[in-house]
């Protein structure tokens, strides 16, 4: 068998490389700056837009009677997301299209690519006619209870989830399993992968023998993929994932090594020179996180069996993300611990899941998942130091080189995982 080769081996190949990633980062913050300079270039600008979020909010006023508005957030063609407030009595329109006169005033570049809050007038409201739409009316014909229906309209066409769902989600730690992210996109490429292997093998002897089934099955696989995220308007979490898919399949395809943190920052700094905005997207960086801890898993113990590494891999993951975890989030009960169980069971809910929507039976597990959406979890909010990332990140990226490093964040994410349980007492 011949020995997987690094991706890059000389500093000449650094360097090409280096320069690609610039080269890319420019094109893409110029065409970035473009849009806003666009945006600011009156007064007011006609914007069209998705809105993502709608909700109530009240403050009182300086003469001390309430003043209730809602605060939409909404985001572009382009790219970019801004809030805005709309009167208290404007319609539902979460996820519809509408256009706006935006004032964006004095906003910065780095507003702009962050997120920012400008005034604005909703000029058209469109008709609600997508795809997505109307698979989220079908998933919802086969449900009574309405919150496991928006969960799996979040699970199959990422539909943001109510408040109290969500935080519901984060009490049992499974949160993760409902936001699609690269985890969703390996069961679903597997999936896919298993129904065109024997139909494929099947018309491969009969009809062109000469075909590679790794490359076709990739192609094919792909192309599905790239449509699914084309239809949930990218994600971050999901195109990082395809992106790795896509890349990780080119480096196999040519005997280079993929399980290396090389080529897993490489492929981080590729997707950051195409799309520069994802580096304010928690989201894109929990991702980030979940992948490099598993790296790190299988490099330093791939001497496991792939049963041992099946059922060891998802008590790893938990236990160093735990700190992550909790420093965004927050929430933790005593069935958080549990989401190691779910989470292995997930790979197989998920696509069975998806197959009972398609034939019509998707309410199979209703009764399950209300146990779930309804439990008392007795939930905390614990509030952690950031000091804690500070000391994490450089920890963990030591840790792929140094053992000691390693023992040092398992140690730390114990700690934070006593202090946890502690609370709850």
């Amino acid at each position: 068998m011949l020995e997987k080769v690094s991706l890059l081996q000389t500093k000449e190949e650094f360097l090409k490389l280096a320069l690609l990633f610039f080269t890319l980062l420019f094109f893409s913050l110029s065409l970035e700056y473009y849009h806003f300079k666009e945006l600011t270039k009156f007064d007011s600008q006609l914007v069209n837009a998705t809105v993502l979020k709608q909700y109530t909010k009240t403050k009182i006023k300086k003469s001390g009677k309430k003043k209730s508005y809602q605060v939409l957030k909404l985001k572009t063609a382009e790219g970019f997301r801004f809030y805005t407030t709309a009167s208290q009595t404007l319609q539902n329109i979460k996820h519809k299209n509408v256009q706006l006169e935006v004032w964006a005033g004095d906003i910065t570049f780095y507003e702009y690519m962050h997120g920012f809050f400008a005034f604005s007038k909703i000029v058209q409201i469109y008709p609600d006619n997508s795809y997505k739409t109307k698979l989220n009316e079908f998933i919802d014909s086969q449900h009574s209870n309405r919150d496991i229906s928006l969960l799996y309209q979040a699970l199959f066409s990422a539909k943001e989830l109510p408040f109290r769902v969500q935080k519901q989600l984060s009490d049992l730690g499974i949160s993760h399993l409902i936001a699609i992210s690269g985890f969703h996109l390996g069961v679903l490429s597997l999936v896919l992968l298993f129904i065109l292997k024997y139909p494929y093998k099947f018309l491969q002897n009969r009809l062109f023998p000469f075909r590679s089934y790794k490359r076709d099955s990739f192609f094919i696989i792909a192309t599905l993929l790239l449509i699914y995220l084309l239809f949930l308007e990218m994600p971050p979490s999901l195109l990082r994932a395809y992106v790795m898919f896509v890349i990780g399949f080119i480096l196999y395809d040519r005997a280079v090594e993929i399980l290396s943190m090389q080529t897993l920052f490489l492929t981080i700094l590729f997707i950051l020179s195409l799309s520069p905005r994802l580096i304010f997207s928690i989201g894109f960086w929990l991702s980030v996180s979940g992948v490099f801890y598993i790296f790190l898993f299988l490099i330093h113990f791939k001497e496991l069996t792939k049963r041992q590494q099946f059922f060891l891999l998802p008590l790893w993951i938990y236990f160093f993300m735990l700190p992550y975890s909790l420093l965004i989030f927050g929430n933790f009960s005593l069935y958080h611990p549990l989401s190691i169980i779910l989470t292995m069971l997930f790979s197989i809910f998920y696509p069975l899941s998806a197959f009972l929507h398609i034939i019509g039976f998707g309410n199979l597990f209703d009764n399950l998942l209300a146990i779930l959406l309804e439990v008392d979890t007795h939930s905390i909010t614990l509030s952690l130091s950031k000091l804690y990332t500070l000391l994490l990140i450089p920890l963990s990226l030591l840790s792929i080189f140094y053992k000691p490093a390693l023992y040092a964040v398992a140690f730390t994410s114990l700690l934070i995982m006593l202090q946890a349980l502690f609370a709850l007492t």
